[in-house]
């Protein structure tokens, strides 16, 4: 018999960040690594991961991390973890693990312990073990983790979507999820985002007719923009084309990458003889791939728009297409690229992320998946807390007791002993860590709070120089602003705040010794009141005093 534990340090109320904690005894599983990525309230902030702490305290119980498949909300924040926690092995399928190895390399890290699970192959980890079953998403090869356990099976779902027309490498073992359920399962951990949406997610998440519609009605150059990430509706996307004459050329190294790869382990069927290089961007009929990434949107087409692209220039004649979802987050900005691309007269097709979904599982797939495994206990993850809130209604409908459906935030803990809940209130500590550049936590609030008082009022810098042995004023003290106000327009202003600054200084030398932490303080607190009586604004003010 066991203690099990259960609790999310990044995934619950947002979407991204997806880290899910399952100790059982003294061993910790972790599924997902992921990141979100900051939106424009996030001054200069690259991406957010959750705060790790936990798993440096207890690095020797961890078994390993396991992800589900290839996105940045699973796996992004791999390369920041391993920096702490470099000997945990990763565990994945194969084509996940090249997309991790992909990203680990490029931030110089070679020496990982990745270890390649196979399908439905059982990995035994002491009186424990883990089987990977692959599941539908847009990415070849994602797998559901069951954690086999002395009290039953944890099931824990990832993203998914119940579509048997999905084949090959983006099939569902429908057999081998009901088989579980048929062995019995504790608990289940399932996704929560379209939770809101009726009926199935199939046939939404496809577009082959649209695609098929554009291919066939456009003669003309066509620019497909769409996530890298996006594998399903790629491969949509060239199975299509390959009816066709046309030849594709992919921008985006990483894409291209991904793509290739894809060909390679045979879940695209395309011919690769077909992928044309950036120089035949301008051939007549030619389907350009152009990666859309989500840590910078639009940023290949926004420098194609600009004409800052030296191999692109749009034309009235090209045909632009928006195949991947618009998130909640970016809507402005992909408002803003399209206006910009109807200006150059642009055929111009957005795909509906109402019509053509993502494959994320809808009400009827949480429900088939939930009576397929007929779990004791559920608990609904990765979404918004409203999307958590439908998914446990969903389990409702389906007969299971409120009691025995979890509804938590990140950090709250799930306590399982001896295959019953035990409601302690336990909680572990949370919290996000703000990725600005290579180093993981080199920014905080306070970072934050300055980047944003810098963008509404700007900056004043008060530079003065003293004697060192006199203690008098050689120079100063001289006024530069940036991003406050325009300098030519309000010289009385200036020369009034150089007047005020001197008095603090003034007030504060003797012959034998200054003040300095004074002087700074007194300029910042008087010529912060003027500047603030005068613009109604409040710049930053730093100053520098010096002796010579």
């Amino acid at each position: 018999m066991s203690k099990i534990k259960m609790f999310a340090l990044g995934g619950l109320n947002e979407i991204g960040k997806n880290m899910y904690v399952v100790e059982v005894d003294d061993d910790i599983y972790i599924f997902e690594a992921g990141l979100k990525y900051a939106d424009d309230s996030l001054l200069g902030i690259d991406y957010i991961i959750p705060n790790y702490e936990y798993l440096i305290q207890n690095r020797k119980r961890i078994v390993g991390i396991f992800i589900t498949h290839g996105h940045d909300e699973q796996m992004g924040g791999i390369a920041d973890i391993l920096v702490d926690l470099k000997d945990v092995p990763i565990y994945a399928t194969a084509f996940t693990l090249d997309i991790i190895k992909t990203d680990l390399e490029e931030e110089g890290i070679t020496d990982a312990n990745l270890v390649e699970l196979k399908l439905h192959r059982k990995v035994v980890f002491g009186k424990n073990s883990i089987f990977p079953i692959r599941v539908s998403h847009s990415i070849p090869d994602s797998v559901m983790y069951v954690l086999y356990t002395e009290d039953g099976a944890l099931v824990f779902t990832g993203n998914y979507v119940i579509d048997p027309s999905m084949l090959g490498a983006f099939n569902s073992d429908i057999g081998k999820i009901a088989y579980v359920g048929k062995q019995g399962v504790l608990c289940v951990l399932g996704e929560s985002i379209y939770a809101s949406r009726n009926g199935f997610t199939s046939p939404n998440h496809r577009a082959r007719d649209i695609i098929r519609e554009v291919l066939n009605k456009n003669e003309g150059r066509i620019l497909v923009n769409i996530m890298q990430a996006q594998i399903y509706r790629i491969q949509e996307l060239l199975e299509e084309v390959k009816k066709t004459d046309r030849d594709v050329v992919i921008m985006g190294r990483k894409l291209e990458s991904i793509i290739l790869k894809a060909i390679d382990y045979h879940y695209i069927a395309f011919d690769k003889s077909r992928i044309k290089t950036i120089h035949d961007v301008n051939k007549p009929g030619i389907i350009v791939i152009v990666s859309n990434e989500r840590e910078v949107p639009y940023s290949n087409m926004k420098r194609i728009i600009k004409g800052y692209d030296k191999f692109i220039t749009l034309t009235e004649e090209d045909t632009v297409v928006f195949a991947s979802p618009i998130y909640d987050s970016i809507e402005v900005t992909s408002t803003q690229v399209f206006d910009n691309i109807a200006k150059i007269g642009c055929n111009l097709i957005v795909l509906s992320k109402r019509q053509y979904r993502s494959p994320h599982a809808s009400k009827e797939d949480i429900m088939m998946m939930l009576s397929m495994l007929n779990p004791k206990y559920y608990f609904p993850i990765i979404g918004e807390y409203r999307d958590q809130v439908e998914n446990a209604r969903l389990a409702y409908r389906l007969g299971m007791k409120e009691e025995d459906v979890f509804l938590k935030l990140n950090g709250d803990v799930v306590t399982l002993i001896n295959g019953k809940y035990v409601d302690n209130g336990e909680k572990v500590k949370v919290d996000e860590l703000l990725i600005d550049g290579k180093q993981a936590g080199d920014v905080g609030d306070l970072v934050l709070k300055d980047r944003e008082l810098l963008g509404e009022n700007g900056i004043v810098i008060v530079t003065t120089t003293l004697d060192k042995a006199s203690k008098r004023v050689l120079s100063g003290p001289e006024i530069l602003t940036r991003g406050f106000i325009y300098v030519k327009d309000n010289s009385d202003l200036i020369k009034e705040a150089e007047k005020i600054s001197l008095e603090v200084v003034n007030s504060f030398i003797n012959p034998n010794y200054v003040d300095f932490n004074k002087i700074k303080l007194g300029i910042r607190e008087k010529l912060g009141k003027y500047l603030y009586q005068q613009t109604a604004s409040k710049p930053m003010i730093i100053v520098v005093v010096q002796e010579v």
